[in-house]
């Protein structure tokens, strides 16, 4: 029998190579160009038959803080007892803005490109991943909103101020990354998530000083229980403090009232960002358990 040609570095019979093993998140950057796309389509997705577009970025916060000025406010004399109560609610707003998009347009992340998931190898994390930084991007005007209403009455940041800021937003995109690839898995399996989600972040304006202060719950009974202990346990509680730290607390002088900030915000700080990157790793361990069956499940 004749030899058959072989191309050069083939093998006849040559076992098949089994694909490369998911990087998880890291393979998602590794991807950069296939995350860029995915973003875009998010985006297009979103304000797609809009007159306004990504004017909605702008229109919806402003209607969302003048209600809550109005209400809190105003109806109920809080501007009268908080100084720059407006920057006190809205550097809130932002945090607790960007982690409920952030969470519950993650959830819905898998199901809702699952055509794409079907027919394409990819990582899957990509979905959540792209639904993280289409929220920041959603979220951006309303930080520029904020900036300049800040400047307009004498922000004067110092280096702690800025780190704060840094800090906080750090925490909260961790935070809601992590929650965002294990709830994007469970909803694939159970279709409840999604309205689970949607009921939690019914409590998140409540569960955090931004309709209130912070030092209403500090110089109350319960400043010396495990209530307050736990109540600053809450990376989304620690992200506002920080946010705040960073825009409110500079505006505000010598009228700082007592208590405003905890003491030890920038220690808690540090241990909640342990805390959340020990979460996000403990989401991508579920993720990957749940990844094989995902495409099945759809």
């Amino acid at each position: 029998m004749s030899a058959r040609t072989l191309e050069p570095g083939r093998l006849p019979d040559a076992p098949l190579a089994p694909p490369s093993a998911n990087a998880g998140l890291v393979d998602v950057f590794r991807r950069r160009y296939l995350l860029r796309l995915l973003v875009r389509k998010e985006i297009q997705a979103r304000y797609q038959g809009s007159l306004l577009g990504l004017l909605w970025s702008y229109v919806q916060p402003l209607v969302r803080f003048c209600m809550y000025f109005f209400v809190i406010g105003l109806v109920l004399g809080l501007h009268k007892q908080i100084p720059n109560f407006p920057i006190h609610m809205f550097s809130a707003i932002v945090v607790v803005t960007y982690f409920t998009e952030t969470f519950t347009s993650g959830t819905r992340s898998i199901v809702r490109n699952k055509a794409i998931v079907r027919k394409m190898a990819m990582p899957r994390e990509m979905f959540p991943v792209a639904a993280v930084i289409v929220s920041a991007i959603h979220t951006f005007p309303q930080t520029l909103i904020l900036f300049v209403a800040c400047v307009a009455v004498g922000w004067s940041p110092d280096v702690p101020a800025l780190f704060a800021g840094v800090l906080g937003i750090t925490i909260i995109t961790i935070f809601g990354t992590a929650l965002a690839l294990l709830f994007s898995a469970w909803n694939v399996f159970f279709r409840d998530f999604q309205n689970i989600v949607s009921t939690l972040t019914i409590f998140t304006h409540w569960a955090v000083p931004m309709i209130y202060p912070y030092s209403k719950l500090a110089n109350s009974s319960l400043g010396d229980t495990w209530f307050l202990q736990l109540y600053l346990a809450n990376p989304l509680t620690e992200a506002v403090l920080l946010m705040q730290r960073c825009f409110w607390v500079p505006t505000t002088g010598d009228a700082l009232p007592p208590n405003s900030m905890p003491d030890d915000l920038f220690v808690r700080g540090y241990v909640m960002l342990a805390v959340v990157i020990v979460i996000l790793g403990l989401a991508q361990l579920a993720f990957t358990r749940l990844e094989g069956k995902i495409a099945e499940r759809l």
